[in-house]
């Protein structure tokens, strides 16, 4: 273990700050933002665009300085960059190379410009499944493979702390799958990972931790689980005609059950105990449905609740599980 990590395994946390703040002329874009990131964790960090992330990311990288608060990022201070960047791996937004070289030799540049030894090149590409494509010049790689270069290149310095802004932006589901299992990988091997995104599914799937944020402000930070369990169940009743789920609805709203709909099903405040009356009253209106289960309430559905938008007149929501 390096000495970074040693220093952060003493408070137990690889990024702590208090009261974090970042203002641009009379704008508060970071609100007094108190992060706590447990050393060796898959930290997801996630709210709508705007909420102050990249600007986050920014004050943790030493690119920008706060306005106020204090921090530490393994184990040194906020405002001795320099003391822990040799130890922080980081991809922020699309990565950026020169077209015309390999992506080895891309990574060549960065290694010379960062004093690292070339050595560390060759494993690097490997461990992102690029050490086939190596010799390829970077302008014939795909998104997919482009974004693994980038965290590649965030690699090269053996880091304890690797930070992700959007890895997954833009990708293919396959491309996804691989970004997905080459961060857990990272994690498996000690190394702890904050990942920046609007992917709500796959924070779900990949973060044992979470920070959501709302306007530069924490709404929940702590154990991915915990939010989950917290997630209360929900009835899903899908009629056989989509012009019934507005009667559905009103029949479950009547009964006391607060109900919405999401295309043509019908989303009730129930657990499956409910089902059966459901389905009697749906009858007895001539209604009949072709779908009836449950469901613990998702991610999603939290994050819309403590970040006060909603996911069906939201434009800034694309599709279900993806915050744009």
């Amino acid at each position: 273990m390096t000495h970074a990590a040693v220093a952060a395994t003493s408070t137990g946390l690889a990024v702590e700050t208090t009261g974090l703040t970042k203002s641009f002329g009379e704008r508060k874009v970071v609100d007094a933002l108190d992060l706590s990131i447990p050393f060796g964790s898959v930290c997801g960090f996630v709210g709508p665009n705007g909420a102050g992330k990249t600007t986050t990311i920014r004050m943790l990288l030493g690119l920008i300085r706060p306005s106020s608060g204090a921090g530490q990022v393994l184990g040194q201070p906020l405002t001795s960059p320099e003391r822990y960047l040799d130890r922080v791996g980081a991809l922020i937004e699309s990565p950026a190379f020169y077209p015309t070289l390999s992506g080895r030799a891309n990574l060549l540049v960065l290694a010379r410009l960062g004093r690292v030894d070339p050595s560390v090149i060759d494993p690097a590409l490997t461990r992102v499944g690029l050490q086939d494509r190596g010799q390829d010049k970077f302008r014939s790689y795909s998104l997919g493979m482009k974004q693994r270069l980038g965290i590649a290149a965030a690699l090269l310095v053996n880091p304890d702390l690797v930070i992700l802004d959007e890895p997954a932006n833009g990708l293919d589901p396959a491309g996804i799958v691989e970004t997905r299992a080459l961060i857990r990988s990272l994690a498996d091997d000690g190394i702890t990972v904050f990942v920046s995104s609007h992917l709500l599914g796959e924070i779900e799937q990949i973060c044992d931790h979470l920070v959501m944020i709302r306007e530069g402000r924490i709404v929940f930070q702590g154990p991915t689980r915990e939010l989950q369990s917290s997630q209360g169940i929900e009835l899903l009743a899908r009629p056989e005609h989509h012009q019934d789920a507005a009667a559905l609805a009103a029949l479950a709203q009547q009964s006391g059950h607060p109900a919405r709909i999401a295309d043509d099903t019908v989303v009730i405040d129930a657990d499956l105990a409910w089902a059966a009356p459901l389905n009697r009253l749906a009858m007895e209106a001539g209604i009949t449905l072709v779908h009836l289960s449950e469901r613990r309430r998702s991610l999603e559905d939290a994050f819309f609740e403590l970040t006060g938008t909603a996911s069906g007149d939201n434009p800034m929501v694309a599709s279900l599980g993806e915050i744009r």
